[in-house]
């Protein structure tokens, strides 16, 4: 009911010459967004003997891990996961990471999340070390105008789907196990671009 379906018809329609102006301009298209993982297993239908449903068992609790990700339209997967809510100085040092893994310069488009406008991410854009990057915010309530919204919803139903882990430290082990397979797939990571019509880089295709 939030939606702004304006907002998100004019993004649809103006999307096409803001990935015409970021390659004219030699920026790398990189899409960031937040997610948590819960030790409460992302639940899926399997096989099993007639009469013998399967039983998961995890811990009841809401302990999660916060992970920050970015895909770029280069093929490139970066995160960084951490045991705490996403905060401005945990995103300056996402997109330091960003910038030290994507060479050029690049347009990072995100959601308005209030942590997005923090002061720590504003007085960060003020410094030459992110003279490089371009901020691109998203209408709100559009999740799925977000690749990255489609790899965190693979990870954690295809990749992740009914593993339990005792404790954070295993949920981290296999949260990263996870993303390095992904990573080894780039037509998922080029298939979460494309479902929301946005083209692969040249460089990567070719």
């Amino acid at each position: 009911s939030q939606r702004n379906q304006a907002a998100i018809k004019a993004w649809e329609t103006n999307q096409p010459v803001v990935e015409q102006k970021a390659e004219e301009a030699g920026q790398t298209l990189v899409f960031g967004d937040e997610a948590g993982f819960s030790l409460r297993s992302a639940v899926v239908s399997t096989y099993a003997p007639t009469g013998q449903t399967p039983v998961l068992e995890v811990p009841l609790t809401y302990d999660r891990l916060s992970v920050m990700g970015a895909l770029a339209n280069t093929g490139e997967l970066l995160t960084t996961t951490q045991a705490h809510p996403v905060k401005g100085p945990d995103l300056v040092r996402f997109l330091k990471h960003v910038l030290t893994h994507i060479p050029g310069d690049s347009l990072f488009i995100w959601d308005g999340l209030p942590a997005h406008r923090s002061q720590p991410v504003k007085d960060f854009l003020a410094t030459p070390a992110a003279n490089r990057l371009t901020l691109l915010q998203l209408p709100a309530y559009a999740p799925d105008l977000n690749p990255q919204e489609g790899l965190w919803r693979y990870l954690k139903y295809v990749e992740l789907a009914n593993v339990c882990s005792p404790d954070l430290p295993q949920l981290r082990l296999e949260l990263r196990r996870a993303i390095q397979r992904v990573r080894s797939h780039l037509d998922v990571l080029f298939g979460c671009l494309r479902q929301v019509h946005y083209s692969v880089a040249n460089s990567i295709t070719g």
